[in-house]
């Protein structure tokens, strides 16, 4: 058996909980998420994981998702590498939109079609397709190889660059992917073979706050 890969999505931010597009744009986090984040990381330290590097995206809310996981576990100051590769998806002329006032101007259908297919990308923005692009090569040549030596690596990033993975690692196909919602702040924990598939997988946390 191989290392060990745990995936958080960051806790609510501000604009998640006003139903704002988000995608690239900077929220920080709100007192819930700053919760869930901590939880997040209290349900890690219980089972006495130790992280030998972490992995994070450019944008607050997932660099304090991780700063708050790592301090749970008693790992504060631990090297974190920050990428835009593990960015959010995103959203283009959407982001900051209110989704009910982007439904009052393209219609509830385009909408649902821009938030829920694979490959139709937001005008300006990117599909899940577009963002798997980016997260998967940095995943094969950044943070699977660190696994692959026995490592054990934390990635705090977003609902559709985790998707990203969750897809490739779990195997899922489009369909499976685009009816998968992560919970926020609940961690992940994927064991993975020397030949890189999954040996095993463990949610930590109560799945009912999945939004």
């Amino acid at each position: 058996m191989s290392g060990t890969l745990v995936l958080v999505r960051h806790g609510q931010s501000d604009w998640n909980l006003k139903n704002l597009f988000t995608g690239w744009k900077d929220p920080e986090l709100t007192e819930l998420g700053v919760q869930e984040a901590t939880a997040g990381g209290q349900a890690l330290a219980e089972t006495g994981i130790k992280f030998d590097i972490a992995f994070t995206s450019e944008l607050k809310r997932a660099q304090e998702t991780c700063r708050i996981v790592l301090e749970k576990v008693g790992q504060s100051g631990l090297e974190t590498i920050r990428d835009l590769a593990l960015n959010e998806r995103d959203y283009g002329d959407l982001s900051g939109l209110n989704k009910d006032d982007a439904r009052a101007k393209w219609g509830e259908e385009q909408v649902h079609i821009w938030r829920r297919s694979y490959d139709i990308p937001p005008p300006g923005g990117e599909s899940l397709r577009d963002t798997g692009a980016r997260v998967w090569p940095y995943y094969l040549t950044e943070i699977l190889p660190r696994v692959l030596k026995g490592q054990t690596v934390l990635v705090a990033a977003h609902g559709n660059s985790l998707r990203s993975l969750v897809m490739v690692l779990d195997r899922l196909s489009k369909e499976e992917i685009l009816k998968l919602n992560l919970a926020t702040g609940v961690p992940m924990v994927y064991k993975l073979n020397a030949d890189s598939t999954v040996a095993s997988k463990q949610v930590l946390g109560d799945m009912s706050g999945a939004h």
